[in-house]
């Protein structure tokens, strides 16, 4: 039989309620800060039940469209809700625990090796990184661009090629999960005290408070508001 001649799926309602939310914020001109309408409003006018608005919500949350605070509504975090494919989303939320298991198995050990074969010029390179994250954050970016820098720049200080070879194999996933760390409310910030402090410990060559430290900053990572969604559960 034909591969195009697949079972037909039904978009889920809350597909539908994010589709319609993202035409309400386009037609009424809404930009990031302000609010979107209660969760009982929306399940009013849209017919639905709330939910299926909370699932809604919920998609939008984990692309960090929008920010919930409990108890004070629902705010947008950008001018526009154009988000990704669920498919997608279902995709990332499948595959990122394997990639943060890969990560917290090689950066550990990345982050000792540099301890103990860094050199002044892999040092350089590391603070390099580290302040040009620190200036993206100070100007309320996420700063991607330096948090790889410096992952990248602990790897080259490792002096490993075997590893760093392994690290290139999953340069991609790596940096789908490091996107979606770095979207969550407040964690820029956290995750640049997070590299200071790895960096402390491969200066000062010391190897487990480097890998201890490096640990810990993967367990964030892992703490994604992706990875508690069910996208498959009507009530989020």
């Amino acid at each position: 039989m034909s591969d195009a001649l697949r079972p037909l799926t039904r978009p889920r309602l809350y597909e539908q309620v994010v589709a319609q939310l993202r035409e309400h914020v386009a037609d009424q001109g809404l930009k990031a800060g302000d609010r979107l309408p209660p969760e009982r409003e929306l399940a009013e006018r849209l017919g639905v039940s709330r939910a299926s608005i909370k699932q809604a919500i919920v998609v939008l949350e984990v692309q960090g469209l929008v920010d919930v605070r409990h108890g004070g509504g629902t705010y947008l975090r950008k001018d526009t809700l154009h988000s990704e494919p669920v498919e997608h989303l279902v995709d990332r939320r499948r595959r990122l625990p394997d990639v943060l298991d890969a990560r917290d198995a090689l950066e550990t050990k990345l982050a000792a090796l540099a301890a103990q074969r860094r050199t002044p010029e892999d040092l350089a390179a590391i603070d390099a990184a580290l302040a040009e994250m620190r200036a993206q954050v100070d100007r309320g970016e996420s700063g991607e661009d330096g948090d790889r820098r410096f992952h990248e720049a602990v790897t080259v200080a490792a002096h490993s090629g075997l590893l760093a070879h392994f690290m290139r194999q999953i340069t991609e996933p790596i940096a789908e999960s490091r996107r979606e760390s770095l979207r969550q409310p407040g964690r820029p910030p956290r995750s640049l005290a997070q590299h200071e402090r790895i960096a402390d410990a491969i200066r000062a060559g010391d190897a487990r408070a480097a890998m201890r430290a490096m640990h810990r900053h993967v367990e964030t990572v892992s703490r994604v508001r992706l990875l508690n969604w069910d996208p498959e559960n009507e009530a989020g």
